[in-house]
Order: C-alpha cells, then sequence, then structure tokens
C-alpha cells in the first residue's frame, strides 16, 4: 500500500495544533505518518506533540528548527527529507482536516499529477469559540456546518460539498498554478524531490508554494484538482507578517519566466 506522510506545518499555536492532531486521529485511513514540521515554537508545543504521540496509533514525529523569522520552506523541507513515505500531504497547523481526508488524498492519486484541495475559513469569533471549548468541528456534519454558516461562523459552505467521481473535470485546468496553496495539497515524494522541494530563497511569508507548484508544473507534473473532495476546516488567525511580500512578488514573477525545475535551495542540502 502506498505510504504517506502528512507534514503539518506549526509556530507557537498549540491550542490550533491540537485541533488539528485530533482529526489526525479520526481518520478513517490510519495507514500514515505524521510530520510535525514546527518552525522555531517554544516548549508548549513540544510537550503537546509528545502527548499525542503516546496515543496516536500512527507515527508522529516532530521536526524543529530554530526560530528565526517564517521559514515554513525549511522547515517543510527538512520534514520531507526526514520521510521516506512515497506521498506526500502538506497542510498548515491550523487547518482542521474531516475523517476522510488521508483516504481521499489516497484515493485521488495519480502518477505525473499533484493534488490542490481547498478550505473553508472560519471567523475569528467562532475560531475562539472552537479552541476554548474544544469543539470536535472534524466530526462536524452538514447540518451542524450550514447551522454554522446561518449564524455567520462561516464564510460559505461551497467548499463543503462533496462530488464523487468527475475525475474529468479534475483534470480540466491542469497547467493552473493560482490557487494551489500547501494548507492543502499532496504530491508524490519523487516528483517533490526531482523539484528539490520547496525554495528557501523565498524569505517571510507568501508564495513560495506557488513557486513549487509552478516548478512542478514545468516538470511535466500537473495539477489535479480535489475540490468537492478535500477540504480543510481553517482556523482563523492574524495575518503574518508581509513585509517581505514585494520582493516574493518579483521573485515569483521571474520564476515565472524562467526554465529551471529545482529550487535553488532547496531540499537536497538536508538529505
Amino acid at each position: 500500500m502506498m505510504r504517506i506522510a502528512l507534514i503539518i506545518t506549526t509556530y507557537n499555536r498549540a491550542d490550533a495544533l491540537a485541533a488539528v492532531l485530533d482529526g489526525c486521529l479520526a481518520q478513517t485511513d490510519a495507514n500514515f505518518e505524521v510530520m510535525i514540521a514546527d518552525d522555531g515554537s517554544a516548549q508548549e508545543t513540544a510537550d503537546l506533540v509528545v502527548s499525542y504521540q503516546a496515543r496516536a496509533p500512527f507515527t508522529i514525529q516532530h521536526i524543529w528548527h530554530e526560530d528565526a523569522g517564517f521559514r515554513a520552506a525549511a522547515i517543510r523541507n527538512r520534514a520531507l527529507a526526514a520521510t521516506s513515505a512515497d506521498y506526500i500531504v502538506f497542510v498548515d497547523g491550523d487547518c482542521v482536516m474531516p475523517p476522510d481526508f488521508i483516504v481521499s488524498h489516497r484515493n485521488l492519486a495519480e502518477s505525473g499529477w499533484f493534488l490542490s484541495g481547498n478550505r473553508l475559513m472560519l471567523t475569528p469569533e467562532f475560531t475562539e469559540k472552537v479552541l476554548h471549548e474544544k469543539l470536535p468541528i472534524h466530526l462536524w456534519k452538514t447540518r451542524d456546518w450550514l447551522r454554522a454558516r446561518w449564524c455567520g461562523q462561516i464564510e460559505r459552505v461551497l467548499p463543503l460539498i462533496r462530488v464523487p467521481g468527475m475525475n474529468w473535470l479534475r483534470k480540466r485546468l491542469p497547467e493552473r498554478w493560482q490557487g494551489a496553496k500547501t494548507c492543502n495539497l499532496s504530491a508524490w515524494r519523487g516528483d517533490l524531490l526531482r523539484v528539490n522541494g520547496l525554495d528557501e530563497s523565498y524569505t517571510g511569508w507568501g508564495l513560495e508554494d506557488s513557486d513549487l507548484v509552478i516548478r512542478l508544473l514545468r516538470a511535466g507534473i500537473y495539477n489535479k484538482s480535489a475540490r468537492f473532495s478535500v477540504p480543510v476546516f481553517h482556523l482563523w488567525h492574524p495575518l503574518n507578517d508581509r513585509s517581505n511580500l514585494e520582493e516574493n512578488r518579483r521573485r515569483l514573477n521571474e520564476a515565472l519566466s524562467a526554465t529551471h525545475l529545482r529550487a535553488l535551495a532547496g531540499v537536497d542540502q538536508y538529505l
């Protein structure tokens, strides 16, 4: 059976990470490992991970590096280097998964393609309620989400709609890079290594995942939509520091007109 690694990025938000790991424990397919890609969190996160390691039916590894600013690309690369799984699923540490998340990624995985999923955004007030009261939103049914929408606790219900099959429609925009984000994206590990993972030349928040997708496309690995099959429930958080966004946007524009496949500073330094 295809071996799957779930790479979860986190940074000093143990309560949100606990909600995400509760979603992991509820997966109908427990044949996967979890890699906590920790971008320099304090001891609280390490203690939380130990508590889940003690009761999870799957392996949980804690991959940590020193806090030196936003370095999501680097910590994801470290996690990618630390697993030998066949297939990699990326999510963020504030994105809670429904119980069929892993099995849906497994069923949709296909040679020559990566999967891009979507997310359902929670409001700030509802996020606080979910975390404070430890609401098991990963187990909620459609009626619960419809009630939340009626109460203004979520922005829309469209990402929750499940449409089986429609493989032809999923491949309708194979070269689309816009909208594919590592809060819900999966790919074969061999394909990720071929393009040398994420490019750590991007500093601070923003667009390093777009760069990865562009290089995957250039390598002949195409975008297969996982919408209406693998949503995540995104807990609200304040905007990250975007002071480097313009520089990252300039770098991405250069990448769009370039021809290279491999990240300039990528996963190979950890292999």
